[in-house]
């Protein structure tokens, strides 16, 4: 079975750990603070360092902060640097990897080792920022830029359940506001079952919703696997 390098890119942290074909990890998973605001490439010399002790792996998943088509970055909204926009991230780490490379939003990949493949399943992340992924009998549907469509008092979804956000408003705000935007996703796709992922889903801790469950933060690492599945 062949062993993955799987990576998720966070707004604070880069985590990444080598997976079996099973999807256990292999090695610690290891993190640095993310280079926010450095160039693309000064971004893969850091991976490419942090990466240096881990053993041979096969192939390399990425969950990466924004959108993602073909590899190629077309958002990254927390990593303060606009170089990233149509940055080929997938071909450099191939090229400087010398292995195959599958990239897909962060959200997408956290999800993928999160759901159980039954109807209408949402995952959203709360971290620096805000993401979401919407899959339906286990496949995964259009990606949706929810974090910036308008939630509340004409702010998005990132701008009012972001990290900075907590901070200023306090916990009891702030989690009140989780669950508001629970029910709106809710009636906006009717699920069967929401997940939340994200360094900040632990940190809920008034009761949820019995369709709704608090995944661990090394989803966004087992899930990268999955990005090699048909």
């Amino acid at each position: 079975m062949l062993n993955t390098l799987a990576i998720d890119v966070g707004g604070s942290g880069l985590k990444a750990a080598v997976l079996d074909g099973n999807g256990d990890l292999l090695t610690e998973r290891r993190k640095v603070e993310t280079p926010v605001g450095a160039r693309p490439e000064e971004f893969v010399a850091t991976l490419l360092e942090m990466i240096q002790p881990f053993p041979e792996f096969d192939r390399v998943a990425v969950g990466f902060p924004g959108v993602v088509r073909n590899g190629f970055i077309r958002t990254a909204a927390n990593l303060g640097n606009e170089a990233w926009l149509g940055f080929p991230l997938g071909k450099e780490l191939e090229d400087r990897l010398g292995k195959p490379v599958r990239v897909a939003n962060d959200a997408d990949v956290q999800g993928l080792a999160a759901i159980q493949g039954k109807g209408v399943e949402v995952v959203i992340t709360l971290g620096t920022g805000f993401g979401s992924a919407v899959y339906e009998n286990g496949r995964l549907g259009p990606y949706l830029e929810l974090a910036h469509h308008p939630f509340r008092k004409g702010e998005t979804y990132e701008q009012q359940l972001g990290n900075e956000t907590r901070r200023a408003i306090g916990q009891s705000k702030w989690e009140k506001r989780v669950h508001r935007a629970i029910e709106c996703l809710r009636a906006l796709t009717f699920f069967d079952h929401l997940y939340i992922g994200g360094g900040n889903g632990k940190r809920l801790v008034e009761q949820l919703p019995p369709d709704v469950t608090i995944v661990d933060n090394i989803a966004g690492i087992r899930g990268g696997m999955h990005l090699f599945e048909d």
